[in-house]
């Protein structure tokens, strides 16, 4: 009985005296202090102060609804929210489609937070269909807002060895296909609404020399065959019907580099998520100009959101400024090829770490990171949105962890499909006040 007593003992000290052990760093990961009073022993814990850059140019927040306003730091270029708005009214009057483009890394991959917006936009101002897909994911993602096949593509994404920069798409791949490829789209209903049929699907490619023989079958009916001349241009072919499921084909190829499927609309919303895992945004910059010219004059965009910023947020970063060096030329290279369309960053979300006392926390980083998007946004002339402000601010990733049920995952980085279906309804309130305001301002005459 002694005897147990003083092992006890022992073991009691010892594991008291490893508190005051110097915190251990694995790379960027602090592996947590020992500390057996943590739960009655008050935090002393002090972020980690950063310098903020100073603020390029100020918009008043004018909302009192609780809403994140956009910032529109747009010139008379209108190159922030004003073309957008503008095509929204266009919907009904001239039966416009209004695309947009959602441009961003692994936080909107497997269509999260794009899925829920498009419902959102699409409840509101009618449209239909998934809008664009690659030919195939390059990550194996799965995508509940999609039933997807495909065999006899070979992938290349900007991010691997052995990619070559000249065949880039918008979504920062390509597809190199063998005679036989498909590639086979089947709408469904079980995670949001508008997407167990369309009324047009298209497959975008080029075709430099020699013909491409492609094949279309849609809901399982007879094949219609076509043939793709040369051209140095993007191209697409297209089908109309009430489409529940469409199967395209190649039938012979030369030298076609393909690109995606759509399924889309002829009225309404469009939302196109563009994901890349590990995307900072700099590759949108190496995408040649005559590509996105014809992305642009194929499948043009009323909007580009651009979601990036999470693969940028490290930890002890000084400062940014070669991140907005560098990202600045992408937002320009875009604004260039897409001539008529609005912008509109989002503001990195929140990302937490967990301190040597073993509480999460709120990187200083990523508000660092927010300043340089704003100025950045401000520089360019385009919109802003501050997602970190929307979602709750200091370490409300950590709240979304562990909500019940959770809406993000245990990196403390990433949301999940309820995460995103939230901060959808953030961003979407904040797209409807916009286009509110804008309302009342054109109203009063003051556009």
């Amino acid at each position: 009985m002694k005897k147990t007593f003083w092992i006890t003992f022992i073991v009691l000290i010892i594991l008291l005296l490893l508190h005051f052990l110097p915190a251990i760093h694995v790379g960027n990961y602090t592996v947590k202090r020992v500390d057996l009073l943590s739960d009655v022993r008050k935090s002393d814990t002090v972020s980690e102060k950063v310098v903020l850059p100073p603020l390029k140019k100020r918009i008043k927040d004018s909302s009192s609804s609780g809403i994140t306003c956009i910032k529109d730091f747009s010139d008379r270029s209108q190159r922030g929210m004003t073309k957008f708005y503008q095509a929204l009214d266009e919907i009904k009057s001239k039966h416009k489609t209004v695309r947009i483009a959602v441009l961003g890394d692994s936080f909107i991959e497997a269509d999260i937070l794009t899925a829920d917006l498009r419902e959102m936009l699409q409840n509101k101002y009618g449209g239909c269909g998934v809008g664009f897909l690659t030919i195939n994911s390059m990550t194996g993602a799965y995508r509940p807002t999609v039933h997807q096949k495909s065999s006899g593509f070979i992938g290349h994404s900007a991010l691997k060895g052995g990619f070559d920069k000249s065949k880039e798409g918008l979504s920062g791949s390509y597809f190199i296909p063998s005679n036989g490829a498909f590639v086979e789209l089947r709408g469904q209903n079980d995670y949001a609404a508008h997407l167990d049929t369309c009324a047009i699907s298209c497959i975008y490619f080029t075709n430099k020399t020699g013909t491409t023989g492609i094949s279309v079958n849609v809901n399982g009916r007879e094949e219609q065959e076509y043939t793709a001349e040369p051209s140095p241009e993007l191209q697409k072919l297209c089908t109309n019907g009430n489409i529940g499921s469409i199967r395209w084909s190649v039938k012979k190829t030369s030298s076609s580099v393909f690109y995606g499927i759509a399924m889309d609309g002829k009225q309404g919303i469009v939302v196109d998520n563009f994901s890349l895992r590990g995307n900072s945004g700099f590759n949108l910059r190496n995408i040649s100009e005559s590509m996105l010219k014809g992305f642009d004059k194929q499948r043009h965009y009323d909007l580009i959101i651009l979601e990036y910023g999470l693969n940028i947020a490290i930890p002890h970063a000084k400062n940014y400024d070669w991140y907005e060096r560098g990202f600045v030329k992408s937002i320009e290279h875009l604004k260039e090829c897409f001539p008529n369309t609005g912008f509109l960053m989002l503001g990195v979300s929140d990302r937490d770490y967990r301190t040597e006392d073993g509480e999460f926390r709120t990187m200083p980083e990523v508000k660092m990171l927010l300043r340089y998007q704003e100025n950045m946004a401000a520089e360019t002339n385009i919109a802003f949105w501050n997602m970190f402000d929307a979602m709750g601010g200091n370490e409300s990733m950590s709240r979304m962890v562990h909500a019940k049920p959770a809406l993000a995952n245990y990196d403390y980085t990433h949301i999940n499909f309820r995460g995103g279906k939230h901060l959808a309804k953030l961003l979407y309130d904040s797209l409807i006040l916009g286009k509110q305001e804008y309302d009342r301002r054109r109203v009063n005459g003051n556009k």
